[in-house]
């Protein structure tokens, strides 16, 4: 199912990116211009079966999701990565994350339309937006930081469970008019409301009202 809706997206991509007339052709495949020509030409591959490739990643889900954020969580290049733009295309920084020493930062030059293109596979789609991470989620130590915040509010919650353990001894002393419905706790009484007084008819006695 995986492969066939794969195969009919793609497909219907592809033939909605022709009728928009964003596709050119050159060459031997200039014939493919042509609406009937390109039709042609798609039809025996929505016939073929696709076959999509997918295995277990080997450092697990966790390792997945950390590389796909390295672009949903950042920009594409940074304004200190960029060394030189001439007729030679454009200069840049780039770790080569094979080497652990700090010569592992290297420099590349590419021409103005390749380096373009290559920036562009970063851009989100429209609608898309970029999620910020500052304070405990930033920066390399990310991990460590939110460890040690753990272990600081695991302790912070033994600190607090105290209080309510020695709330909970004393409140099995409370009688049971006193103690709270809901979690048993001593009640404290902070004002007493008197309930609804009966309705009484006005006096059929006449008010006398003496001016003089």
């Amino acid at each position: 199912m995986l492969s066939r809706l794969f195969r009919r997206l793609f497909l219907d991509g592809l033939a909605a990116l022709h009728a928009a007339g964003r596709l050119a052709f050159f060459g031997d495949l200039a014939p493919l211009g042509e609406k009937s020509a390109f039709d042609a030409a798609l039809a025996p591959l929505r016939r073929s079966e696709w076959v999509v490739y997918a295995k277990k990643p080997f450092a697990g889900p966790p390792a997945v999701l950390a590389y796909l954020s390295r672009y949903t969580h950042r920009v594409a290049i940074s304004n200190s990565r960029l060394i030189a733009l001439d007729e030679k295309g454009v200069s840049f920084k780039w770790k080569d994350y094979r080497i652990k020493d700090p010569d592992r930062l290297k420099t590349m030059t590419l021409a103005a339309h390749e380096f373009i293109r290559r920036f562009l596979l970063h851009v989100l789609p429209s609608g898309f937006h970029r999620i910020r991470h500052y304070g405990l989620f930033s920066g390399a130590l990310r991990a460590d930081n939110i460890e040690r915040a753990r272990q600081l509010l695991a302790a912070a919650q033994a600190a607090l469970q105290r209080p309510h353990a020695e709330a909970d001894s004393r409140a099995e002393d409370v009688s049971p008019a006193r103690r709270c419905p809901c979690c048993g706790g001593r009640m404290i009484i902070v004002e007493t409301f008197e309930g609804p007084r009966a309705w009484r008819s006005p006096s059929r006695t006449p008010i006398r009202i003496d001016s003089s």
